[in-house]
């Protein structure tokens, strides 16, 4: 195992440990550097949905008793067909588009909600979310950050939020993984960086869960929106720069 994928599992522990923290949004972070050091869709994203498979699964199973189940079952009417639909048209993705999308994704997802609650009733959120991650999800991996504000219920204590997205996730990762393997895309071609990563994962979300009331959220709030304002401009440059015919390396 080289320097590189050393560096990438770690970042996998602490991306699991943040969202065993937070609910979310360590994802998004280990999506796009795996984008940053230049892995191309085909490779990044089924690798990314298998580990995170593995990091979602643990924190169910960490808040297993507080998950809503009937979210679930409304998010497979939209999130069980929609991956094996737009599998096939991941290989003709152009690697520095989804560059600018995932950039965009997260700088978007950073604006504050108007009202601190998604009006869209419990049903309708949850198909909508099944939806967005077979669909843009097949391209840019993480949906964390746009599809957990549809979790985001007022009848739901925090546990709630954090256990009923983590088992959605998992399905809607298992989904990918097996919507890509139909098309061809296999999870084993880099398995130099998935069991380090598995295993980094998995280690991040006991931790994150030990430290979850322990860990002041204004202060995990102002460090992960600044790790998400550094990529997000890595991801611009780089698919500014691509799309230019010019290239650039960071690390």
């Amino acid at each position: 195992m080289n320097l590189l994928a050393i560096a990438v599992a770690l970042v996998g522990f602490l991306s699991a440990a943040l969202s065993a923290i937070a609910g979310l949004g360590g994802g998004t972070v280990l999506i796009g550097v795996l984008y940053a050091v230049g892995l191309h869709p085909t490779v990044a994203v089924p690798l990314f949905s298998a580990v995170q498979f593995f990091s979602n699964l643990s924190r169910t199973l960490a808040y297993l008793r507080h998950v809503e189940w009937r979210a679930l079952a409304w998010f497979a009417l939209t999130g069980v067909p929609a991956p094996f639909l737009f599998a096939p048209l991941v290989a003709h993705a152009d690697v520095h588009w989804i560059e600018l999308v995932l950039a965009a994704l997260i700088l978007l997802s950073m604006i504050p909600a108007r009202g601190g609650r998604d009006p869209i009733p419990q049903r309708w959120s949850f198909m909508l979310a099944g939806l967005l991650n077979g669909s843009i999800g097949m391209f840019v991996g993480a949906t964390g950050l746009f599809v957990g504000r549809l979790f985001l219920r007022p009848e739901w204590r925090r546990e709630t939020v954090i256990g009923t997205l983590a088992v959605t996730q998992a399905a809607g990762h298992l989904l990918k993984v097996l919507a890509y393997a139909s098309a061809g895309f296999s999870i084993t071609e880099r398995l130099d960086w998935l069991v380090p990563l598995v295993i980094a994962v998995i280690a991040g979300t006991v931790i994150g869960r030990w430290l979850n009331h322990l860990v002041s959220e204004a202060l995990f709030s102002r460090l992960f929106k600044t790790i998400l304002i550094v990529l997000s401009l890595k991801l611009l440059a780089d698919g500014v720069l691509g799309l230019g015919g010019w290239s650039w390396s960071l690390f």
